[in-house]
C-alpha cells in the first residue's frame, strides 16, 4: 500500500536542500511533473513500475485503491514524498493553483506496463 515517508531536507539561514534519492526504495528511471491541471489525473495501476510522488507547490489529493484498501492522501508538503506500489490503482485530483506534481518512476515508460482497469 501506498505510503508517505519524509524527505531528508537541510536547512540554514540560506534556504533548504531536499536530498531525495537516497530514501527512495529504487533507483529512479523516469522524471516528470505536472502543472495547470484541470482535470483529474491518473486512473491506472502498473505491473512492476513503483512511483514516488511529491508536491514541489501547491496541494494535491491522491486516492490509491489495492486489494485490500482504499484511501486518499493529501500531498502539501514539499519534504513529504508519495510512494506508489506497482498494485496500487490511483488518481491525482483537486489540484490547487499552481501545484506543480514531480513524479520519480523506478521505470522508463512502457505502455504495456499500464493496467488501466481498476479493483
Amino acid at each position: 500500500m501506498a505510503r508517505l515517508i519524509n524527505i531528508d531536507t537541510h536547512s540554514d539561514d540560506r534556504g533548504s536542500l531536499c536530498v531525495i534519492e537516497k530514501n527512495l526504495p529504487f533507483d529512479i528511471r523516469r522524471v516528470y511533473y505536472m502543472f495547470d491541471v484541470t482535470s483529474k489525473r491518473g486512473g491506472h495501476r502498473h505491473k512492476k513500475t513503483i512511483q514516488a510522488l511529491i508536491a514541489l507547490n501547491g496541494s494535491c489529493e491522491v486516492f490509491i485503491e489495492n486489494e485490500n484498501e482504499k484511501k486518499t492522501f493529501v500531498l502539501a508538503s514539499k519534504t513529504k514524498c508519495l510512494i506508489l506500489d506497482p498494485e496500487d490503482w490511483h488518481t491525482m485530483d483537486n489540484f490547487s493553483d499552481g501545484t506543480i506534481l514531480l513524479v520519480l518512476s523506478s521505470e522508463f515508460y512502457d505502455k504495456n506496463d499500464y493496467i488501466e482497469e481498476g479493483y
